[in-house]
């Protein structure tokens, strides 16, 4: 049963992301018959950390506080992912971990877990923007870069910084089953669970190196994405035979037509969703997917949500009237 829980900090402390470890373990609301944990915070540089907003704070615990805790929080500190983090930490991590206790990172907190070979073999998560540098960092982890957090068993990692919410409900749900999750996520104003991944928050990719021979067409293609083209057709526009065509274009976008294509038009339909009051149909054909169950079937692979929820969780309940 989880009763101890220690949120463990960095000098540069994230005071949102540490807020979020607080609000869900840190708060009595036994008058709400919610649970309460011994929780406390404790510091790996000193009783005097800086924050990454500017102010101090003043942590009594040190890492010693850790060797009690049933769940360990990291939450993460300054801009530097690279930078070498104190041995007394890791050891503690690790010998948290060999006793059976739980350790959970919210956003690139996830990086100390790596250092302390907590990820080795294991599936972890992030937030997108870090996904690429923590798989260059720490080879041997299985880095899903689309979901909201992994849990592993006594390793949990969520991804950016709302995405502790998610996680730390998770841990309450477990623990206490969904009747307290929920109404911990009603007291807090929050989904008890949300729908999708981070694919719908993932900003527009764009190539990583000039498309010398293709790019004209790439462009036509961005233009007319409502119509339904063949690799034939767009190769006649670059003047090449399809099989030359369809090499060069994975060489120079690092994917083939269909799914550049199919990206577009998600991308696409996740603008108009966003930005105008078209119904689904509606999009679905201006977005070249033809129907409203097209544009769902993909929204579902791409995103792991549907149109009218990714509508719902960017403009609100309001946005789904009439549609």
């Amino acid at each position: 049963m989880l009763k101890n829980v220690v949120a463990v900090l960095l000098d540069g402390v994230h005071p949102f992301e540490l807020g979020v470890v607080c609000e869900v373990f840190g708060l009595d609301r036994s008058d709400q018959g919610l649970p309460v944990y011994d929780f406390a915070v404790a510091s790996a540089e000193g009783p005097v950390l800086s924050t990454h907003a500017g102010f101090s704070l003043h942590v009594p615990h040190g890492l010693e506080r850790l060797e009690t805790a049933d769940l360990i929080a990291v939450t993460p500190a300054g801009t530097d992912t690279a930078r070498t983090y104190p041995p007394e930490l890791l050891d503690a991590l690790r010998r948290a971990t060999e006793r059976g206790a739980r350790v959970m990172s919210v956003c690139s907190g996830v990086f100390v877990l790596g250092a302390a070979g907590l990820l080795d073999g294991r599936r972890c998560a992030v937030h997108w923007r870090h996904a690429d540098e923590l798989a260059v960092r720490h080879p041997r982890a299985r880095v899903e870069r689309d979901v909201l957090y992994v849990d592993e068993g006594t390793v949990i990692t969520s991804a950016g910084s709302a995405a502790g919410i998610d996680s730390c409900l998770h841990i309450i749900r477990q623990e206490h089953g969904s009747e307290v999750a929920n109404a911990l996520a009603r007291r807090m104003v929050v989904p008890p669970h949300r729908d999708g991944g981070q694919a719908q928050y993932i900003e527009r990719p764009v190539p990583d190196g000039p498309c010398d021979t293709v790019g004209e067409v790439l462009a036509w293609m961005g233009r007319h994405l409502d119509r339904a083209v063949t690799v034939e057709e767009l190769a006649e526009r670059a003047h090449m035979a399809p099989r030359t065509f369809a090499r060069r274009f994975q060489q120079e976008t690092g994917t083939t037509p269909y799914r550049w294509l199919l990206r577009q038009r998600v991308l696409l339909a996740q603008e108009l969703l966003e930005g105008t009051d078209d119904t689904v149909d509606s999009i679905a054909g201006r977005s070249g997917f033809g129907n409203a169950a097209t544009l769902r079937h993909h929204f579902l692979r791409v995103l792991n949500t549907t149109p009218h929820a990714y509508r719902r969780t960017f403009r609100g309940p309001s946005a789904l009237t009439a549609h």
